[in-house]
């Protein structure tokens, strides 16, 4: 059901990747619902981002990671807020004193909503790795210029 409403193209099995890890106790995968379908995701990653180089400069901060709005008209009525206040909650209750997320160069508008919600730059630049599955059935190698943002949880 949540991959027929949340497309992840190149990737079919982005879901049941997230839960394993969700099972295994590495993240917590979150779904939003309208009614009775889903409509955005995002993943906590407890042990925080992928990248070496920002996980060195932020060993104890967990990610928030591919958070997505579906399909794009909901966009910007407050799914993708709710999904990110959920996990600031997740990972306020486990104790840590901050979250952070990756955002990639080309996204503004993403960057905007974290920013307006208090995320703050680190001036820690990385590539983004994952792979993409083409229609032809290639697999490609990606890396996407990202920035890492860090919000405080501390009140």
């Amino acid at each position: 059901m949540l991959r027929a409403h949340i497309p992840t193209p190149g990737d079919p099995d982005r879901h049941a990747v997230r839960f394993a890890r969700q099972q295994r106790g590495h993240s917590s995968f979150l779904i939003a619902w309208v009614d009775d379908l889903p409509v955005g995701a995002g993943e906590v990653l407890w042990r925080g981002c992928a990248a070496p180089e920002i996980n060195e400069h932020y060993p104890d901060c967990p990610e928030l990671n591919g958070l997505d709005v579906w399909p794009p008209e909901l966009r910007s009525q407050g799914i993708g807020t709710a999904l990110i206040t959920a996990a600031e909650d997740l990972v306020r209750e486990r104790g840590y004193p901050r979250i952070g997320l990756g955002v990639d160069d080309e996204n503004p508008r993403a960057s905007a909503l974290y920013l307006r919600l208090g995320y703050r730059e680190t001036g820690r630049h990385y590539l983004d790795r994952y792979q993409y599955t083409d229609p032809d059935g290639t697999v490609l190698d990606i890396a996407d210029p990202a920035r890492f943002l860090v919000k405080s949880l501390e009140t």
